[in-house]
């Protein structure tokens, strides 16, 4: 994962819009910490932290290494991924997938979020307990969605 000005910025819009939208702290005492600091502590969390843009067709822009090695993709690759082609390509999960992003953007977020998701290696898991929500700044320009994962069960 690249450590750059453009993901330290994203990784404190990311913090931030979690505090704003979710209504409590994705990293504790973020608020005071450095960007390189925070985006280190986005990095390093135990929970997968993904978020897709604002594109027609969602392109992933952020992957925490927990996610990376979830989902068995470099960030290179990972960055280039259509966020739909990570979910279980069947039409019912598919259509499952849209309508909770579709109630995590009018509504803000969604707590309960949870599919089926597929690794690079073709591996299948189920995703639970996953935070959804939308990203915004301070200014409400929507920059994407993002997803906190709470619980992980391989399927395979």
């Amino acid at each position: 994962m690249p450590d750059s000005p453009a993901t330290r910025a994203y990784a404190r819009l990311l913090a931030e819009s979690f505090a704003r939208t979710v209504g409590h702290e994705l990293i504790p005492g973020y608020v005071e910490m450095g960007d390189a600091v925070l985006a280190q502590a986005l990095r390093d969390m135990a929970m997968p932290l993904v978020s897709h843009g604002v594109e027609a067709d969602p392109i992933f822009r952020y992957a925490n290494t927990a996610a990376l090695t979830l989902w068995e993709m470099d960030w290179a690759r990972f960055t280039l991924l259509p966020s739909r082609l990570s979910a279980q390509a069947e039409p019912a999960i598919q259509g499952d997938r849209a309508r909770l992003l579709a109630v995590a953007l009018a509504k803000g977020w969604v707590g309960d979020y949870q599919g089926i998701r597929v690794s690079a290696k073709g591996r299948r898991f189920l995703i639970r307990d996953t935070v959804l929500w939308t990203v915004a700044d301070a200014q409400g320009l929507r920059h994407g969605q993002a997803a906190l994962i709470g619980r992980v069960d391989p399927l395979d």
